[in-house]
């Protein structure tokens, strides 16, 4: 039986069954058409993003009784009607190697067949990219030089941990270009979360012991780690994403 799972919560123990779901749905890129005079064709000006995308479910609610049907309803409202501020962990046995950060957003007009089930659509709203599941494991290099290879052809944000003491330098080498952060005062390891915009240790910011353009991020194909001075290793969560 397929099921999905959204904020640490099966819809199997909700009591839900799956008929349907778009499967392996892609947002439209943000784009427009701009008309240039005594130009052929259009000029497509890039808008850079993608928007989110919607994940839909249709399902249906067995039940015995009435009463039995308004108290599965209950509860499963409790559930998606929770933590609408935030995106939450979308999982499902559809595509099962990826997840999808997701909110519920929508409403629920959930139909009574019979007064013994309750039939309705399920839909989040997404942001665009789905996840490896393989790339939130923490890859550990120690020798200056090595490589990881990104699979997709879409760039990641990792989380960085840089191990070691004192001083010393981070470089990220990928498609040519080289990027390098100084760190300076470590003390056993920094973090630096691409996709927080921050370093830190714990629960200490470590803004003002590193420097550099930006934050680190993984291009499609090879990245190459070189690290120098006090840097002894770097553990990589990757984040490999994909659309």
């Amino acid at each position: 039986m397929n099921y999905f799972v959204y904020n640490g919560i099966s819809s199997a123990d909700m009591g839900i069954r799956i008929e349907s779901k778009n499967v392996f749905s892609a947002p439209k890129y943000d784009v427009q058409f701009a008309e240039i005079p005594g130009r052929h064709g259009d000029l497509i000006v890039g808008g850079g993003r993608y928007p989110n995308v919607q994940i839909t479910y249709s399902v249906f609610v067995p039940a015995k009784t009435v009463y039995e049907l308004a108290e599965k309803i209950t509860a499963i409202k409790r559930w998606l009607y929770a933590n609408q501020d935030s995106y939450h962990t979308l999982t499902d046995t559809y595509d099962t190697a990826f997840f999808r950060k997701a909110v519920f957003a929508s409403q629920l007009d959930i139909e009574d067949e019979l007064n013994r089930i309750g039939v309705f659509t399920v839909s989040f709203s997404c942001l665009p990219f789905r996840y490896s599941s393989d790339g939130q494991t923490a890859v550990t290099i120690t020798t200056s030089g090595q490589s990881l290879t990104n699979p997709y052809g879409f760039s990641s944000k990792p989380l960085i941990r840089v191990n070691g003491s004192g001083n010393g330098s981070l470089t990220v080498i990928t498609n040519g270009s080289l990027k390098v952060w100084q760190l300076q005062s470590i003390d056993g390891y920094v973090d630096i979360d691409s996709e927080q915009m921050n370093c830190f240790k714990g629960t200490v910011l470590k803004n003002d012991k590193v420097s550099g353009t930006g934050f680190p991020i993984l291009e499609p194909g090879s990245n190459t780690f070189v690290f120098t001075g006090g840097v002894t290793s770097v553990s990589v969560t990757p984040r490999w994403c994909t659309l």
